[in-house]
């Protein structure tokens, strides 16, 4: 077993409720539905909140925010509270009671409208990065739009009757599978954990093997090694909880006492998240985060099965809520003094070996298909690199061919050299202008049109 952190799989607390002003609304639509449903409890819950703050706990949904939001600005107008008030579960199921929204203020409607417009905006972001991370793999990006289904998202801009039904069977529909489902998510962790131990002991030889299937059962064996467990909600284990977390005698157990002193918020009603509390000392005798043998997430899920028993046993009318009357009732039978003994989930056998051997198959044929894409990936990989060499290669034929004809510009625009003046070399007309000029430079000045001889017997030979 691994010794995992059990925040990471610790179940949300989903005590929801759709309409702050209605328990009713959602926390009756997952439970049985044939129920009555005492009414008055939800408008306790409202009278308990303080100012300004909201009841609501997280739902673990992804549209949580926006179902807060919407819940708390309905419970603002007064005609929709005392519609609710006065509703049956059928009228909230059909979505008959979500056609009040019509005879809400414009007031009302125009902050429903702006919260629609923002969670629209906020699924077209994630769509398009749902749609951007599976580009390439073959999903149908129609269906990404399908599981936004807890509002009409061909109509973007306003709230409507439709909106609140939509939200409604939305939320009802997810939370009714969500202890389910963490259940699922359970056992297909613990098939995870047996498959990958045996494909670590394959790889194995059969010394090392051996001694690794001894230190397994060791494990176990001492996992199982702890006090006494309690079974949840029976006297014995109420009664701890009384001496050692409320520090009291146990000679003066008292179950009505016992209540008040659990309902921490002191709304009348022990909820999911007072109930889940009572266990605390139960789990400590089995799992210990310090001890490799013990396995937190197995924990969390041991809570949540403590809680749900519970909740079958006590909660009469399946509202999710224990109220007073419930909890003496439960005080009173036969299985709270003498309650059956309670088997941990290590004790339990979740999955056969058949549904192993299935699970093994997906695994394999997951495997297969990451493969087989890891392949293409790495194909396609050699082929960029290809063309990555063929462009440096044509990048560097481009600078060398660019580097010659700089060269051959410069050698063009070079002027051609001049002569070496020590081989005292003149043209014929440099040498008769030098001698002139020295001529000038020895003789007198002359009157105007008077030429030397030389020159005037130069000029009669030139004609």
């Amino acid at each position: 077993m691994t010794s995992l952190c059990g925040t990471s799989f610790r179940v949300q607390r989903r005590k929801v409720i759709f309409l702050n002003a209605c328990i009713l609304l959602i926390s009756t639509l997952i439970t049985v539905q044939s129920v009555p449903i005492d009414k008055s409890k939800r408008w306790k819950k409202v009278g308990a909140k303080p100012e300004g703050e909201s009841t609501f706990q997280d739902t673990g949904l992804y549209y949580d925010r926006y179902l807060r939001e919407v819940v708390e600005v309905l419970e603002t107008d007064p005609h929709f509270r005392e519609k609710i008030q006065s509703a049956d579960i059928e009228d909230i199921k059909s979505g008959k009671i979500s056609k009040e929204l019509d005879l809400v203020s414009h007031n009302i409607r125009t902050k429903l409208d702006e919260l629609k417009r923002q969670e629209v905006a906020r699924l077209r972001v994630l769509i398009k990065a749902k749609m951007d991370a599976s580009e390439k793999t073959g999903i149908d990006h129609r269906m990404l739009l399908k599981q936004f289904d807890h509002l009409n998202h061909y109509n973007p801009h306003s709230f409507e009757p439709k909106d609140l039904d939509l939200l409604i069977k939305a939320a009802t529909k997810d939370l009714e599978n969500y202890d389910k489902e963490r259940h699922d998510e359970f056992k297909r962790y613990e098939m995870m954990k047996e498959h990958e131990r045996r494909e670590y002991l394959k790889s194995l030889d059969e010394e090392k093997r051996k001694i690794e299937e001894a230190k397994y059962e060791e494990m176990r064996k001492k996992h199982k090694e702890h006090p006494k467990m309690n079974h949840p909600g029976s006297k014995d284990q109420l009664k701890e909880v009384w001496e050692e977390t409320d520090g009291l005698d146990p000679t003066d157990f008292n179950p009505k006492t016992f209540f008040k002193l659990h309902d921490t918020n002191s709304d009348g009603f022990l909820d999911e998240q007072e109930l889940e509390a009572l266990f605390t000392k139960e789990l400590e005798k089995v799992y210990d985060p310090k001890n490799e043998e013990d396995d937190m997430v197995e924990m969390e899920e041991e809570r949540l099965r403590m809680r749900e028993h519970v909740m079958n046993e006590i909660d009469i009318d399946k509202d999710r809520l224990i109220n007073l009357a419930e909890f003496m009732r439960a005080t009173e039978k036969r299985e709270f003094l003498e309650p059956d003994g309670w088997e941990t989930v290590d004790q339990q056998q979740l999955y056969t070996e058949d549904e192993l051997q299935e699970f093994e198959k997906q695994i394999a044929e997951q495997e297969r298909e990451l493969q087989k894409r890891a392949e293409n990936l790495y194909r396609q990989r050699e082929d960029l690199q290809k063309q990555h060499d063929l462009i440096q290669a044509q990048k560097q034929e481009l600078h060398q061919v660019v580097q010659q004809m700089e060269q051959k510009k410069m050698q063009q625009s070079i002027p051609p050299s001049v002569p070496d003046a020590s081989l005292n070399f003149q043209p014929a007309g440099e040498q008769g202008a030098h001698l002139v000029s020295q001529q000038i430079g020895n003789a007198q000045p002359l009157s105007p049109g008077h030429l030397p001889e030389a020159g005037v017997s130069q000029s009669h030979q030139g004609s």
